[in-house]
């Protein structure tokens, strides 16, 4: 691309604390070899933000948040830039990116951890001051360093669905793997928020003989049906009884975990993704576990495979489910410091676009 046409700056809302955002115009990063610039069409609104504005979750200030993103290639370093299927990237491509940057030579990242790299960078994560300022979704452009893993954004997929596959969907590509075969097993989910419904959709492709969803919200509830679940139930209800030999964790409730636990069946998995902040320990009986050869295992972000295991799956599911419906129509992104609260109804994502992209629309 011509570099005389690109931006000497960039529009961004920097978080600075609390729940406050200022609008600031940073110069545009020069690029070194093997890295991008985006242009940021949309970003989506995740709970982890929400969590980290209202203060559950700690967070690097001033920096620029924000990590569900989509967007188009318009300046790439020397050596170019290739997708997660090994295409050179050009100007102009549709692209997703990862939540994690990983170095790729460490020992975790040799071991397939690459989402706990001893030198981890995360996208919406970095102070604006540190090596990766224009690290965040909640800008008009996002500078993509060597490390990040990109995926390309087929054509009939639209930015609303695109989005969440950053973080929501490509999380739940890795919950599911952790969870081993599903084809005629019985799976509880527990919370149907935007993991919840793709964790439906996903174990009901991959031939789950059923999907229970368990929720505090009939809305919620009823769209769970809508993506797959054969049954719901309203959380803390008495079940009967019932019996799983999966059970995903979504929610980070400590009651949901404990419930989860106790629902195991002989030979049963439980997979921890929700409980991301502290909380109140639960208590597990080390001989229930032995004599029903029961397994716990935790998942935190995702591998880079599953970024693109999301984008396959959105594309193959699209005839089936409505997946745009799921996140709000965009707001511009001057509207940030309004929109950080937990979505309403059957929306589970609010969207923001940068005022250089409505102007342009």
């Amino acid at each position: 691309m011509d570099k005389h046409a690109l931006p000497l700056t960039v529009s961004a809302q920097i978080w600075t604390g609390g729940q406050d955002f200022e609008s600031l115009d940073i110069p545009t990063p020069e690029l070194a070899p093997g890295e991008a610039l985006a242009t940021i069409a949309l970003a989506t609104v995740c709970g982890s933000d929400i969590h980290t504005v209202s203060g559950r979750r700690s967070g690097p200030f001033p920096g620029i948040l924000g990590h569900e993103a989509v967007g188009s290639i318009v300046d790439i370093g020397e050596g170019g830039v290739r997708d997660f299927l090994g295409r050179e990237l050009a100007a102009g491509d549709r692209v997703v990116w990862s939540v994690t940057v990983a170095c790729g030579t460490c020992d975790r990242c040799i071991a397939g951890m690459s989402a706990k790299c001893r030198s981890l960078l995360k996208t919406g994560h970095e102070p604006l001051d540190g090596t990766w300022g224009m690290s965040g979704g909640y800008a008009s452009h996002i500078h993509l360093p060597r490390g990040i893993t990109l995926v390309s954004v087929p054509d009939t997929i639209s930015d609303r669905t695109a989005a969440p596959s950053a973080c929501a969907t490509a999380t739940v590509m890795a919950v599911l793997e952790a969870a081993g075969p599903l084809a005629g097993r019985r799976v509880l989910v527990s919370g149907a928020g935007m993991l919840g419904i793709v964790a439906c959709a996903v174990a009901r492709s991959r031939g789950a003989a059923s999907v229970e969803v368990r929720d505090l919200n009939p809305e919620r509830l009823e769209l769970a049906r809508e993506f797959g679940a054969t049954l719901t139930t309203a959380a803390g209800e008495e079940t009967g009884g019932a019996t799983f030999d999966v059970a995903v964790e979504l929610s980070g409730a400590q009651p949901a975990v404990i419930a989860a636990l106790a629902a195991l069946d002989i030979g049963g998995r439980l997979v921890l993704a929700g409980s991301v902040s502290p909380g109140p320990a639960v208590a597990i009986v080390p001989e229930r576990m032995v004599r029903s050869l029961q397994t716990i295992t935790g998942v935190h972000n995702y591998e880079p495979a599953h970024l693109q295991q999301a984008m396959d799956f959105l594309e193959e599911s699209q005839d089936s489910y409505d997946w745009e419906s799921l996140v709000e129509e965009a707001q511009p992104m001057t509207n940030l410091a309004t929109m950080m609260t937990p979505p309403l109804g059957r929306h589970l994502r609010k969207s923001v676009t940068s005022a250089v992209v409505l102007a342009n629309a």
